[in-house]
């Protein structure tokens, strides 16, 4: 059992997500940052697809009641046991009746807390996963008590930590970039973006020069996927993440690549973005 003392800006449960539920306008869900999520359970010794607590700027506090092994990724936040400070990205052996911490990180946003054995709490549509909108478990609060499932019975095996890049977020164009002008086209890979504070998990709202488009008829409704960048009237474009609706009524001018969707992942309100067409 794991007792939550305290949330920090916001903490909630996360895991693969529940995509095949489209039809019922179910968003997918899942880990912001796919591939931090998949480190902290591949370094805690999970299977694929077990429950995480997703941690905004830290500011988690948790007390184990049973000896447990956790691990902290996806920002420079480190975890503290009992006021001692880890390493990052360090797998921890925590003894019975520890207190944890998540430390505010200096660089990205979400951090994601594995403990091996996974948080066992009821499934809602298959997943573990709460999204923007409230589908899902319920989100910690101070006092709740989560249970931890059973250790799996193979050993942790080596991870290769490889930290992601900087630079421009990588595209795809499409499917509507012939909706813009070829000056929007040029404008969107070309000048500087700024991520706004309405920006969260449903996602990226940015700030910067407006991309004039070519149609100006309306769309219909269509599917979108992460990644989709979604261009409201304003010209400002929106960078869906993992809590993003099902379908959108706005052209797409772009579609990040799953590596760069994962970096947008940990832009802080006031990052700077640039974006370039994915080679080949």
């Amino acid at each position: 059992m794991m007792t939550v003392l305290r949330t920090g800006p916001l903490a909630v449960l996360k895991d693969a997500g529940r995509p095949g539920h489209a039809h019922r306008g179910v968003a997918p869900s899942g880990a912001v940052d796919r591939a931090a999520y998949a480190r902290a359970n591949a370094l805690a010794g999970n299977p694929p697809g077990a429950a995480v607590l997703e941690c905004t700027l830290g500011g988690l506090r948790v007390r184990f009641d049973e000896p447990a092994v956790v691990v902290l990724t996806g920002t420079d936040a480190v975890l503290t046991v009992d006021g001692e400070r880890t390493g990052v990205e360090e797998v921890v052996e925590v003894p019975a009746g520890a207190t944890v911490g998540v430390t505010m990180p200096r660089r990205g946003l979400r951090s994601y807390l594995a403990v091996r054995g996974g948080f066992d709490v009821p499934p809602v549509l298959g997943s573990r996963s709460t999204d923007q909108l409230g589908m899902g478990p319920g989100r910690p609060a101070p006092g709740d008590v989560l249970r931890i499932g059973p250790p799996p019975s193979a050993p942790p095996v080596p991870v290769t930590v490889e930290r992601p890049g900087d630079g421009p977020l990588e595209v795809d164009l499409g499917p509507r970039d012939d909706w813009f002008t070829a000056e929007a086209i040029e404008t969107f890979l070309s000048s500087p973006y700024t991520v706004t504070p309405a920006s969260n998990s449903v996602g990226l709202r940015l700030d910067g020069p407006a991309l004039t488009r070519s149609h100006t008829a309306e769309l219909p409704s269509e599917g979108v996927v992460r990644g989709s960048v979604q261009v409201p009237p304003d010209g400002r474009p929106i960078v869906f993440q993992a809590d993003h609706p099902v379908t959108g009524g706005y052209p797409v001018i772009a579609v990040l690549t799953p590596e760069s969707a994962d970096r947008a992942a940990q832009l802080r309100p006031g990052a700077t973005v640039r974006f370039s067409r994915a080679p080949g």
